[in-house]
């Protein structure tokens, strides 16, 4: 029985293509996947056949199928979904690795993990060729569960396991400059804005403790960075208090007021993120304080906003549209069979409005 096109009842297929223009499967085949090996003449009658029975062409889930391949990269982020499209470090991050799939036709997968998610039975089923996992808690069950599928695989910021593609920054040198900045400046009273070093909804002081048991490796080499840069600085007499808080300006606004609350007041207030250090800012003009006259105010990251705020933030510079494109690349180039590379990108220091010379009295 010979089939019909759209609306003619039966379903067209390659054959059907063959049989009306007298060729084989393979030809009809090659004039979608491999026109090199046809002339243009034949390509176009076949494609102009095709297009007359209302065949679409080869069935892109079947073709990847008989390859062992989706087209797919996966993405795995512990953060609700949202945050992918509203924290401006992400954003960039994320925008640069969906960039280096478009060049290659991949798609992107993003895969959230929020706390209390049960993604680990997702992972297993996803259909991915490649995963990048990106700041995930050292002991989080998805890495596991990333890591028993045997995929092509690319960290970035963390974890940073032993044999695999990585992508990041030297958080803990980044703490340093800050660090150093601000006792150059002449600070010793100094306040630390940092987020959640624990996948847990504590908000408070930061104890040895709890920097010791953090899973959230970034902040914790920050933190630790600025702490022995303080610590071992020139100026006598170093005190520093602490807050632990969400990721956010909101936060970081709150936790500020926390800082500035307390006895010695902080004349420098350090965040981990831009985000908190923006809210820094907020708590700073809510109380009339001029920064960086009465309060120095510093972030980490340098988003956009950074440069944009009121006044421009002091902050350390990781290049988060040049860790995205790697990160893609390497995915890419693992999935061809690469090897798994480590790429550590540089940072530096941006001084800008907000940091100031401590003031006397």
């Amino acid at each position: 029985m010979r089939t019909r096109g759209a609306g003619g009842g039966s379903r067209v297929t390659l054959q059907t293509v063959a049989d009306m223009t007298g060729v084989s499967r393979a030809t009809v085949s090659n004039a979608y996947n491999r026109p090199e090996r046809l002339s243009p003449e034949l390509r176009e009658q076949i494609l102009d056949a095709a297009r007359r029975l209302g065949y679409p062409g080869p069935d892109p889930a079947a073709r990847r199928l008989r390859l062992g391949r989706s087209g797919v990269v996966g993405l795995l982020f512990t953060e609700p979904l949202s945050y992918a499209f509203s924290d401006p470090a992400a954003v960039l991050f994320l925008g640069a690795v969906a960039r280096e799939c478009e060049s290659a036709n991949a798609g992107l997968l993003l895969l959230p993990s929020p706390p209390d998610a049960d993604i680990a039975g997702t992972l297993r089923q996803a259909v991915v060729d490649s995963m990048c996992i990106y700041s995930m808690p050292e002991d989080h069950e998805a890495v596991n569960a990333v890591l028993e599928r045997q995929l092509p695989t690319v960290f970035v910021d963390q974890p940073r396991i032993r044999g695999t593609a990585f992508v990041g920054v030297d958080d803990r040198h980044g703490g340093r400059l800050i660090g150093e900045h601000v006792t150059a400046l002449g600070h010793h009273h100094v306040g630390i804005l940092t987020p959640r070093l624990l996948p847990d909804d504590y908000v408070g002081p930061v104890s040895d403790e709890r920097l010791a048991a953090s899973t959230f490796r970034i902040f914790k080499e920050r933190f630790s960075g600025i702490r022995d840069a303080l610590l071992q600085g020139p100026v006598p007499d170093v005190s520093i208090t602490t807050q632990e808080r969400g990721n956010t300006p909101e936060e970081g606004e709150a936790g500020a007021h926390m800082l500035l609350d307390s006895e010695p007041r902080p004349t420098a207030l350090l965040g981990l993120t831009d985000q908190l250090a923006l809210g820094a800012l907020r708590a700073a003009r809510a109380r009339g304080l001029s920064v960086p006259g009465d309060l120095t105010v510093t972030g980490f990251d340098d988003i956009p906003e950074a440069a944009a705020s009121d006044p421009p933030l002091t902050t350390v510079q990781q290049p988060l549209v040049e860790k995205g494109t790697a990160a893609g690349r390497l995915l890419l180039d693992l999935v061809q069979g690469g090897p798994a590379k480590e790429e550590m990108l540089s940072i530096r220091l941006v001084t800008r409005g907000s940091s100031g010379p401590v003031r006397d009295g």
